[in-house]
């Protein structure tokens, strides 16, 4: 019997493996504990603390800082208004006034200011004479609870595990990197692979000293598989015509595809997030689209209406839970969307720090999306104003939208079924009153659709 060779190497190779594998398994439950111990220390208590008007809650005054102070105020940056960060405790220790001051200029700033009384006149020219709004309804109570909230120390951040994080992390509780363990993984992954190879090298020679293995036979020559295809006639003149009828097909469908933009979302200069706008902040899609009421176009907004939010709003801060992991794949962190109203801020020449305008403005050069063929005509303000269509019959669930695509083919035979199908309004309509009257009485129908009013004459849309 021949000699075969390997075959007392495979039991120390695996008994290698197996320490190999035990000796860099992370030990989960001191990775548990570690978590735990982590979520424990990341538990901050929140106290209010008595401030120099009296004693206060941070969380009702926080509300009531969103409420009626955030528009102008921000905590630690000049908006609007001054900074209010610990300014009672400045008003109070730095300017020498009391709480009866503070509540006196919440209630009724403009009788401070005309009672002649200085630091409140020296405020009132710093910024520009920006008359603060009164607030009489609010109680000391009230102020006293903002007051906490401004009086209350900053929360330490805390860095939320994202998956580059988890995927990348430097260390687990045990003190071994994961780069380690993954290193360790992939040598026992090696080792199991020679091992593989070892056994069966050794099965085959084992196979050949015993005589088990056996040549082949010869496969028997067969006429190639294309030869027998080419002799057949039949399956040639079917092949031939579903080759024909396929091509038409897809050349057919290739056609008419031209000019037909559905799906296209181009990247714009700066990013403006419909899903934000539209819908988490439920921003009416015609407060920045004036003009669809009263013209043929919808009309690109103004930066100015952008600003009349984003003078106060000068950092995104995301939902309460923080940007979700695929906002976070996506590049669409609190970070990401700061930056793009500091595009904003550049475009209209705003100055952050100073709180006006420099003068020096950038056109932005918005990339368009809906464009209609120049022979077709379409008016925005007898959809939306005289037909009462909503935004999203032609532009989708803009509401949802992270970037701004083209939801509808906007073809002709898109607006003919819609033109056939939509009932035209005409209750409380006073501009269809009359001729839904003769309509109705034509056709002997409650309902008239669009099409029964003209909607399918060449010349409404073709001119």
């Amino acid at each position: 019997m021949k000699k075969v060779f390997n075959r007392h190497h495979l039991s120390p190779l695996f008994g290698f493996c197996i320490v190999i594998s035990f000796l860099f398994s992370p030990p989960l439950s001191a990775q548990e504990e570690a978590a735990a111990q982590e979520a424990v220390q990341a538990e901050v208590a929140v106290a209010g603390e008595e401030g120099p008007c009296g004693p206060g809650d941070p969380e009702k005054g926080k509300q009531l800082f969103n409420q009626n102070c955030a528009a102008c105020h921000a905590l630690n940056r000049k908006m609007t208004g001054p900074a209010l960060a610990n300014a009672a405790t400045r008003l109070v220790e730095e300017e020498g006034l009391d709480c009866d001051w503070i509540y006196s200029w919440i209630k009724n700033s403009p009788g401070v200011i005309a009672s002649g009384d200085a630091y409140a006149n020296r405020i009132y020219e710093e910024y520009n004479q920006a008359a603060m709004t009164a607030f009489p309804t609010l109680s000391d109570q009230d102020i006293n609870d903002i007051i906490a909230y401004t009086e209350a120390p900053a929360p330490v951040p805390v860095a939320a595990a994202t998956p580059a994080a988890a995927a990348g992390g430097n260390s687990d509780a045990s003190g071994v990197s994961n780069e380690l363990i993954l290193g360790a993984l992939a040598l026992v992954f090696v080792l199991l692979v020679m091992m593989l190879i070892l056994v069966n090298q050794t099965l085959r020679r084992i196979a050949v000293a015993n005589g088990v293995v056996l040549e082949r036979e010869k496969a028997e020559k067969r006429l190639p598989l294309w030869k027998a295809f080419a002799q057949n006639q039949f399956l040639v003149l079917v092949a031939a015509i579903f080759l024909l009828l396929s091509s038409a097909y897809f050349a057919y469908g290739w056609m008419m595809q031209v000019g037909v933009d559905q799906g296209y979302a181009p990247i714009q200069p700066i990013h403006y997030s419909h899903k934000i706008h539209a819908g988490d902040n439920k921003i009416e899609c015609k407060y920045c689209h004036s003009s669809a009421r009263v013209s043929k176009h919808s009309g690109i907004p103004s930066l100015n209406i952008c600003m009349n939010c984003h003078k106060s709003i000068y950092e995104y801060k995301g939902n309460p839970e923080g940007p979700s992991a695929e906002d976070i794949a996506n590049g669409y962190t609190n970070e990401f969307y700061t930056n793009e109203i500091k595009k904003l801020y550049k475009a209209v020449g705003w100055d952050e720090e100073n709180q006006q305008y420099t003068g020096e403005s950038q056109p932005v050069e918005w990339v368009r999306i809906h464009n209609l063929p120049d022979f077709a005509y379409f008016n925005h303000a007898q959809h939306v104003s005289v037909g009462n269509i909503e935004c999203q019959t032609c532009h989708g669930p803009v509401e949802e939208m992270e970037i701004m695509y083209q939801h509808a083919p906007l073809t002709m035979g898109w607006c003919i079924n819609c033109h056939r199908e939509t009932n035209v309004q005409m209750e409380g309509n006073e501009y269809y009153e009359k001729i839904h009257a003769e309509l109705a009485k034509k056709y002997g129908v409650d309902k008239v659709t669009a099409a029964q009013m003209g909607g399918l004459e060449c010349g409404k849309c073709h001119y």
